[in-house]
């Protein structure tokens, strides 16, 4: 037996994340690393727990080995429960078959048996690649007063970047009155982060016609929005003044890091009243050189420092030697960079080793940095 909850979140992590490169070749984007301790998938989750949403389903896909390990029971974000907590829920075949998810409102509309289970009023699909941290509560009652069928967090971008983004247009009263999908021309930047409120009735009606229409793409910006505006329902937008990061190419984990560095960063991991959870390994405490000279940087659990490390991320085990520099960079699980080595402006994948005396990255050149990735393995 289900106890009944009035919202169920389902997060949508499958996707393969291709602008990732090297760090997705063996696992989904949202096991991607990130903060030295975290993976990205971990801010959802815990946005999750921080909101007061105690069952979500996390849809998976895409090299889902390393993703579903670390989600586990979900006992790090207290979701290890008897009703509701996390459930993973892969493809799987039933009476009429098998099928991989063909696109983000498919992956919803296979798995409506789960949502149904809980008999919610209200289901939040969020994505399992942003970097943010957000009260979906806060956003639950602004749905609620507007008495509406579907709510879309927006955030305001610059005009020249709004071309990215399924774009909303709103009046005064931030109804939705046309929604456009990576225009070429915009002529708003109110962007959809990608988070919806949606009535469980509506949601499940649309689903249901839209898998029944061969045509179809089977997403929620391409066809259950317009479809839903075509209609005449009720949407609003719910404006998202926070930090707020898409983090699925190389330059934009690599900036959204950086974000996490000075002494007052862009986006504060440190606040006790909005904890992120995650399933960190049981590394002991780090280990700091007498000659290391270490400057506004992280240093996970587990790193031993002997040479030079400057505004960089270092996950748990990281090993620095001696006469080795680090600089505006990014090191992964268990990142070995041996005497003499340089990393610059680079992005380097767990388990690697950087050679005696290797360079890896370079300073920007007339102000244009590039980012190196290197994938797991040996350099």
């Amino acid at each position: 037996m289900f106890s009944k909850k009035e919202c169920v979140a389902m997060l949508l992590a499958g996707g393969q994340g291709s602008r990732l490169y090297a760090l997705t070749e063996k696992d989904a984007k949202p096991a991607v690393s990130f903060g030295g301790k975290y993976r990205i998938i971990d801010f959802p989750l815990s946005n999750c727990v921080n909101s007061g949403i105690d069952t979500v389903g996390v849809l998976t896909q895409y090299q889902p080995l390393t993703l579903n390990e670390y989600i586990g029971s979900g006992q790090p974000w207290d979701m290890d429960r008897m009703s509701g907590g996390v459930t993973v829920l892969p493809p799987y075949q039933g009476k009429n078959g098998a099928d991989w998810y063909k696109g983000t409102a498919n992956a919803i509309y296979q798995n409506l048996n789960f949502i149904n289970r809980y008999s919610p009023d209200y289901v939040v699909v969020l994505s399992g690649d942003h970097i943010y941290k957000m009260d979906y509560s806060l956003m639950l009652d602004y749905h609620k007063r507007n008495n509406a069928d579907c709510t879309i967090a927006v955030i305001d971008v610059p005009l020249s970047e709004a071309s990215r983004f399924g774009i909303m247009y709103a009046d005064k009263e931030n109804r939705i009155y046309e929604f456009a999908e990576k225009p070429a021309n915009p002529k708003s930047t109110m962007a959809s982060m990608g988070i919806y409120i949606f009535n469980k009735a509506m949601l499940e009606q649309y689903l249901i016609e839209d898998a029944a229409d061969p045509e179809s793409s089977n997403d929620f910006g391409k066809n259950i929005i317009p479809a839903m505006l075509n209609n005449g329902a009720r949407m609003f937008a719910y404006p998202f003044e926070g930090y707020w990061k898409d983090v699925g190419t190389v330059s934009s984990l690599w900036e959204a890091n950086m974000d996490l560095l000075g002494e007052n960063p862009t986006f504060d991991l440190y606040d006790k009243n909005f904890r992120i959870f995650s399933r960190n390994h049981a590394y002991q405490a780090q280990y700091i050189g007498a000659d290391a000279v270490v400057e506004n940087s992280l240093i996970t659990e587990g790193s031993e420092i002997h040479g030079n490390v400057t505004n960089s991320i270092l996950s748990g085990g990281v090993y620095v030697a001696p006469g080795a520099t680090v600089k505006d960079s990014v090191l992964m699980d268990g990142v070995s960079v041996q005497s003499g080595a340089t990393v610059i402006n680079s992005i380097i994948d767990s388990g690697t080793v950087v050679g005696i005396g290797a360079v890896v990255g370079a300073e920007p050149v007339d102000g244009e940095r590039k980012v190196v990735v290197i994938g797991s393995g040996y350099f």
